[in-house]
């Protein structure tokens, strides 16, 4: 907490400071001061453009977020757990990890034309295999001990799931969540920028054209400060809510042997 306030409250408004001086120290149009950024975000916020791009660019990442850490988990801990699965979609994996997500984009494109469906595809296929490469280190590691607890105490399938597993792969799917959140709407923003006609790369994308870089400024720092209430307000919250327990059982064993 004290680690964050210090950003916040110390090394934010420094760096806003700093952006202000070579601003005025520059002079150009190619580095607007904070002021003028502000003023570009309070005109598209007001005429409604901003709150209609960036609505659309969150439907695609949540879409694309959703579906990539579904079919990336699954994918994941079944590798993790059949060894056979594991050794036969290992090459794939290792193939789309080293994809360039521009190629696929385009390729996707190409083959099924400037469609919504083609890029909310782009951005799952790009994400999916990083999903199961985490996921799948997170089914290795599940502990044999507990298997054998759950088998003993007649813990059905659903039990086992919620009991058992998802305890114990929490921190991979919260490695995966905040990974994947990070370059989802990273890759979201490209496939608006190469192909979409709404959203915050197609805003990018026009503002780049004529060297708009209040225009580029606005957008993105606007999306940035979305994704990072969204980390602050969700995602940090629920996994200090989820991992409680770890704490709990080390404070207690720690309790014990004192």
């Amino acid at each position: 907490m004290r680690r964050s306030a210090l950003a916040c409250w110390v090394v934010l408004p420094l760096l806003v400071g700093l952006w202000g001086v070579l601003a005025w120290q520059l002079d150009t149009s190619l580095l607007p001061s904070p002021a003028a950024v502000l003023n570009t975000l309070q005109r598209e916020a007001a005429s409604g453009e901003l709150q209609r791009h960036l609505a659309v660019t969150l439907q695609r990442v949540a879409l694309s977020f959703l579906l990539a850490m579904a079919f990336g988990s699954l994918i994941g801990i079944a590798m993790g757990r059949l060894a056979w699965l594991d050794a036969l979609l290992d090459p794939l994996l290792v193939l789309l990890l080293n994809l360039p997500a521009l190629v696929l984009i385009i390729l996707l494109y190409v083959w099924f034309g400037l469609v919504e469906a083609a890029a909310i595809l782009a951005v799952v296929i790009n994400k999916v295999p990083n999903v199961a490469v985490t996921l799948r280190e997170g089914a290795r590691s599940l502990d044999p001990r507990l298997e054998q607890m759950a088998r003993a105490y007649g813990f059905s399938s659903t039990m086992r799931l919620w009991h058992v597993w998802l305890p114990q792969l929490f921190p991979y799917l919260m490695a995966a969540t905040r990974g994947g959140l990070a370059l989802i709407w990273k890759i979201v923003l490209v496939v608006e920028l190469l192909g979409r006609s709404d959203g915050v790369g197609f805003q990018l994308h026009l503002a780049f054209q004529v060297f708009d870089v209040a225009g580029l400024l606005a957008y993105s720092l606007a999306f940035i400060a979305i994704v990072q209430l969204i980390e602050l307000g969700l995602l940090q919250p629920l996994e200090r809510r989820a991992t409680r327990w770890r704490r709990t059982g080390v404070e207690h064993a720690g309790a014990e042997h004192g």
